[in-house]
């Protein structure tokens, strides 16, 4: 009975992670091509993708390295940017039965794992959740690999075959935020502090603090939402 509920787990896994190919292969291809560019090989793009597979970073590291900075430089800005999992991994633990295998298994936490773990795991069963993190990690995973070794390839000829695809592959992953927020809107509380955030974001990238506009807009929402659940927390303290 637990090798299928894990099994039930692990398809569940594949079946959330594919959305997410949508999002992952454009940007994937996007960070080969731009590697190639900087003078990366093919294989060294690849290989990024497999040990570092950190998004954003990625393309920091190759920026920073093309242009000259040193290498500890780089590396330790890569590390800066991914800062943030220091907060993500200790967020899910009281969703994470005990196993061994959770120490391997963060290397696939990314941002998107992040938010549909949050969502998934607390209604799954115990015995299932460990295949459930294995087939969504997987599944993204592999999609970035892949979409790295076909932009690293081919890449060039993609965009000047059509030209557009340079413009519009860097827009594909804040789009995945997107959709995996966009229900969040349905809730007054989270739609207020998602209103709150993006607001302060455009107020401050039309200000001389641009640079900051993404962790101030970050923090302002969160206040908004911790404001608001304390808020409806006395509501309901009193109401009883």
């Amino acid at each position: 009975m637990n090798a299928l509920t894990q099994k039930g787990g692990w398809k569940q896994g594949v079946l959330d992670g594919l959305p997410l190919l949508g999002g992952y292969i454009p940007v994937a291809i996007s960070f080969g091509v731009i590697a190639v560019q900087a003078g990366f090989s093919t294989l060294e793009a690849t290989l990024i993708s497999v040990f570092i597979y950190a998004g954003a970073s990625q393309f920091l590291l190759v920026a920073m390295v093309a242009s000259g900075s040193p290498l500890w430089l780089a590396v330790c800005m890569t590390l800066l940017v991914n800062v943030r999992h220091v907060v993500y991994a200790p967020n899910l633990v009281p969703y994470l039965p005990p196993s061994r295998a959770w120490p391997y298994l963060m290397h696939g936490l990314t941002d998107q794992i992040f938010a549909l773990a949050h969502t998934r795991l607390p209604t799954m069963k115990d015995t299932e959740k460990v295949g459930w993190f294995k087939g969504v990690s997987l599944v993204a995973w592999l999609s970035w690999i892949v979409g790295t070794t076909v932009g690293a390839i081919a890449g060039d000829t993609l965009t000047q075959k059509w030209p557009v695809l340079d413009s519009v592959m860097p827009f594909a992953l804040p789009a995945l935020f997107l959709v995996l927020l966009a229900p969040k809107f349905s809730n007054k509380r989270w739609g207020t502090a998602l209103l709150v955030t993006i607001t302060v974001a455009l107020v401050i990238a039309q200000s001389a603090f641009k640079n900051a506009a993404i962790p101030l807009a970050a923090m302002a929402g969160a206040l908004a939402f911790y404001i608001l659940s304390t808020y409806a927390q006395r509501n309901h303290t009193h109401a009883n």
